[in-house]
């Protein structure tokens, strides 16, 4: 469809993408009585990477997703969305390494018998040799993982694991991924925890107030993660807001006086939307590519990396099929890299009370072998794979469907930090009006709840009129991950707070860090990386 017929539209804020951020950015500013659309690539589901898939009559996420947080202001917006429906869960998770499962958050006891006194001993000799001469200058994924660890837990335990998930040797990838991660664990602090579960002298899960070790306990929808964002999608429908499904960006293009004027392609034409705000969740790469004018920094945009992924749901006769919420296969034996059981997740997932349905994940590239198979041959292999961990019966297998996930995660290589901080120095100076928010919107590996405080800062900048907020601040130490207290005390100051130099309270900190460094990527702690 050509210029002149396309459909136009004038709203206050432009928002690309209906994920977590997006539909986060896009709720606030309803309640604030803003006009926002929001466009998304996807012809029918919301919440991006954490949307609920359904396909006859079973529920399965793209990947599972714990509505866990330290932030009071993220967990009370998830109550205001969604104030009814969540479940809580008592975590129970495993690590297969070879044809062995171990408990995680791993058992002492437990771990010792699986791997015998003589490799335990030389785990524990490699831990002493790494204590007494660390690597020196950190750099990446494998160097920070030795220095905490020792070299033969880092290939037990890390090295399988993360290179299914970036398809890259553990050399190459940034050392900044595993101090995000996995900062505040350590071997010792894992052996007592485990020393403390064989024993039975683990905390008991509680109210969700009192500090956690390693996340023992998280809330659900009951309908899967999906239903959150479904439930952001009609309220923002509801306030006046527009939500374009199976709408594709075309350009981006500045209206020369701190305007935008977005178009976007979808299967009943064009259509054009100008505001005076404009944010973007879109891979920084292709936002870059369709800004208008140029960046002078696309070339920095075109060099960022993104791994893909896809997931194998699978329907099997069984009532009670294995406890686990998931599985971690650590075992190179396997592609697939974690089992997801979503009857432990929601009942509700699942409609036959005498079957189960598991999905198997995959990470590969967009184009690559196991992206290009087939559907069929995917559902085969994910029977093979189900059977060789001996979870299930392949005979028992009803069906099968497959979903793929482009760009599920920014990779973080030697140069990403470099990278993503000239494209972003260059658009906050010329582009003021334009808002990055969210996981691939930022080329950073949040989680949903980091991309929603990425968006709910934006929305008080927004509304402020100026940047109060550093939203590259938001913090990606997920410590809640591994360790930590779900939610804090309160959430964010009221806006009668405003000032030039908005302060960062303590209870703010669970996820957010005044002014990050000037690249706005932080370095890994102990890498002499400088973004």
């Amino acid at each position: 469809m050509n210029h002149e017929t396309a459909k136009q539209l004038s709203v206050d804020v432009a928002i690309i993408g209906a994920g977590p951020a997006g539909l986060t950015a896009g709720y606030l500013l309803t309640k604030q009585g803003k006009t926002v659309a929001i466009i998304e690539k996807d012809p029918v589901y919301v919440g991006g990477i954490s949307r609920t898939v359904e396909h006859e009559g079973y529920r399965f996420d793209v990947g599972g997703h714990r509505f866990y947080s330290k932030s009071a202001a993220v967990i009370d917006l998830w109550n205001e969305i969604l104030p009814e429906g969540f479940l809580q869960h008592s975590r129970m998770s495993r690590i297969y390494y070879e044809g062995k499962f171990y408990s995680y958050p791993l058992r002492a006891f437990e771990a010792l018998a699986n791997l015998g006194i003589g490799r335990s001993a030389a785990c524990m000799a490699s831990y002493l040799h790494s204590k007494l001469f660390p690597v020196a200058d950190v750099r990446s994924f494998e160097d920070w993982i030795t220095n905490r660890f020792g070299r033969k837990l880092y290939a037990i335990f890390f090295k399988t694991y993360a290179e299914k998930i970036w398809g890259m040797p553990g050399a190459e990838i940034s050392a900044d991924w595993a101090s995000q991660r996995l900062t505040y664990l350590t071997l010792g602090s894992a052996v007592v925890d485990g020393l403390k579960r064989s024993l039975g002298l683990a905390r008991k899960p509680d109210d969700g107030q009192a500090r956690k070790t390693l996340s023992d306990s998280f809330r659900y929808p009951r309908l899967g993660a999906g239903m959150m964002w479904d439930a952001a999608r009609d309220k923002i429908v509801a306030a006046g807001g527009t939500v374009l499904m199976g709408r594709s960006l075309e350009q981006l293009a500045s209206d020369g006086i701190g305007g935008w004027r977005m178009s976007a392609s979808g299967p009943d034409g064009k259509i054009v939307i100008t505001a005076k705000d404009a944010i973007s969740s879109a891979p920084m790469r292709e936002l870059a590519a369709r800004l208008h004018p140029l960046p002078d920094t696309t070339m920095n945009a075109a060099k960022l990396k993104y791994r893909d992924f896809l997931i194998v749901a699978l329907k099997i006769r069984s009532a009670d099929l294995f406890p686990d919420n998931w599985i971690d296969i650590q075992d190179n034996q396997l592609q697939v890299s974690r089992v997801q059981n979503f009857h432990s997740w929601s009942p509700e997932m699942v409609p036959d009370k005498d079957a189960a349905c598991v999905g198997l994940e995959y990470f590969c590239f967009e184009g690559d072998g196991l992206w290009s198979s087939s559907d069929d041959d995917l559902i085969a292999l994910a029977t093979r794979e189900m059977d060789i961990l001996g979870l299930c019966d392949p005979a028992g297998v009803i069906g099968g469907v497959v979903v793929r996930q482009e760009k599920a995660c920014p990779v973080y290589d030697e140069d990403y930090a470099a990278n993503v901080g000239a494209m972003r120095r260059e658009l906050e100076t010329k582009f003021p009006s334009l808002h990055l928010i969210g996981r691939n919107g930022m080329h950073r590996y949040y989680n949903q709840d980091h991309a929603m405080m990425t968006a709910m800062l934006t929305v008080e900048n927004i509304l402020a009129g100026t940047r109060v907020y550093d939203t590259w601040s938001v913090n990606e130490d997920a410590e809640y991950h591994e360790a930590g207290t779900n939610c804090a005390k309160a959430g964010l100051p009221g806006r009668e707070q405003w000032g030039e130099h908005l302060p960062v309270r303590e209870d703010q900190a669970a996820l957010i860090s005044p002014h990050a460094d000037p690249e706005g990527i932080t370095p890994a702690k102990g890498s002499s990386r400088a973004a």
